[in-house]
């Protein structure tokens, strides 16, 4: 019988606590900073940063190697909604 709280998520060799966030590792590519994963209620959920298009012809990846941003444009953030039960810090 399991005990009533907080459930741990498995992603693949490792244990993460209920609410715990994380970059996934793949290999043999390795940390995927791109991706953010967390734990909640004993399920894993994962999601690819979205970055909004640059506005200008030669956009470039500097700071953020997720989303290329035009030259002064300060860093880009997600858009779009989040996932049911998504906690505030991973949006």
């Amino acid at each position: 019988m399991q005990a009533d709280g907080p459930w741990a998520c498995r992603f693949g060799r490792r244990w993460y606590l209920n609410n715990e966030s994380w970059h996934p590792s793949v290999p043999p590519f390795g940390e995927m900073k791109c991706i953010l994963c967390w734990c909640v209620s004993g399920e894993t959920h994962c999601q690819r940063q979205e970055c909004p298009p640059a506005a200008c012809a030669s956009p470039a990846r500097r700071d953020n190697p997720c989303c290329a941003k035009c030259r002064g444009e300060c860093e880009c953030s997600p858009v779009g909604t989040a996932p049911p039960n998504t906690p505030p810090w991973a949006v």
